[in-house]
């Protein structure tokens, strides 16, 4: 049974079952949901992706963890942590708090609300002094969340996403920050 890393009023933030891989590969890799990522994926992609966030939990103690919908079990996506490891990033080596979820989850606040409890998470458990997230600029979802979570756009730290050619749409990044609370 995947342990439970925080449960909110609709929402359990928990560890990846292996049955979790053929709802993470029909829900999040969709035109919809992957438009500011750099679209869908082939299937050895997302399964190198999918080994990746499980490897984060098991060599940090943390990762992007699955999100369930409480009331029906249905699996939504992911929120957590991860290390950036982005070389040549301002950020790099910080950890940074991310999300994605089936495009039928939007607009309902379930990324705020899970990712309200992985930033709780991250402060009772890490001994860091900000969370970052990084987007698009393009991406106003991810971003107004950003603000909602009480995180600072930060301009000195936004940066050309070294996955992208420098002239490629998805390669600028902008930063946003939140410090540990007092």
């Amino acid at each position: 049974m995947a342990e439970t890393i925080a449960e909110t009023e609709r929402l359990i933030v928990r560890e990846w079952r292996d049955s979790d891989r053929a709802d993470y590969l029909a829900t999040c890799n969709s035109e919809a949901v992957t438009a500011h990522l750099g679209g869908p994926a082939s299937v050895e992609d997302m399964d190198a992706a999918f080994a990746r966030i499980r490897k984060s939990q098991q060599e940090n103690g943390f990762g992007f963890w699955a999100i369930e919908r409480k009331s029906d079990g249905a699996f939504l996506g992911y929120c957590g942590l991860k290390v950036v490891r982005d070389e040549g990033a301002p950020i790099e080596g910080e950890i940074e708090i991310g999300w994605r979820l089936r495009e039928d989850a939007w607009g309902q606040g379930y990324a705020q609300e899970a990712a309200r409890s992985c930033l709780d998470w991250a402060w009772a458990n890490l001994e860091v002094r900000r969370i970052v997230s990084i987007t698009v600029p393009a991406n106003r979802p991810s971003w107004k969340v950003m603000k909602r979570l009480g995180m600072t756009r930060r301009p000195d730290l936004d940066f050309a996403h070294p996955q992208f050619a420098s002239d490629h749409p998805l390669s600028a990044h902008i930063t946003y920050v939140i410090d540990r609370p007092a």
